[in-house]
């Protein structure tokens, strides 16, 4: 059995989180769950995932301050996909000049997410 990439989903809603984990493990996708901003740094102290999703209002730490966490402490460039009901111009344009590689506006659409994490991964390969 081939084993999917590794997805850290960072989402503080549980029914939003349960929704989309259920899709993108159905999709192949090994997910690992953090509902707070501490968990995802502990996660990300222990391993590198093939790719980030996250919300950007989160508990004890943003997905503004993740992706700065992740591009400049971490130095790495693991894609980051951001999600948001706090969709106004100022965090989106924020989240693309730290390093974000896609924004999706709430309420999401698990197939879109889908769509856009297979592009991410890909677009990480070449």
């Amino acid at each position: 059995m081939i084993i999917g990439k590794k997805l850290l989903l960072a989402e503080d809603d549980n029914l939003l989180a349960s929704l989309l984990r259920f899709r993108l493990e159905k999709g192949g996708y090994q997910v690992t769950l953090s509902k707070d901003g501490k968990e995802v740094k502990e996660y990300l102290a222990e391993e590198v995932p093939d790719i980030i999703v996250s919300d950007i209002m989160m508990p004890y730490f943003s997905g503004i301050e993740l992706i700065d966490f992740v591009r400049n402490e971490l130095g790495s460039k693991t894609p980051i996909i951001i999600i948001s009901s706090a969709g106004n111009e100022e965090n989106v344009l924020t989240a693309f000049e730290l390093g974000a590689n896609d924004f999706i506006s709430k309420p999401v659409s698990p197939s879109e997410l889908i769509v856009r994490v297979k592009r991410e991964l890909n677009n990480a390969k070449i």
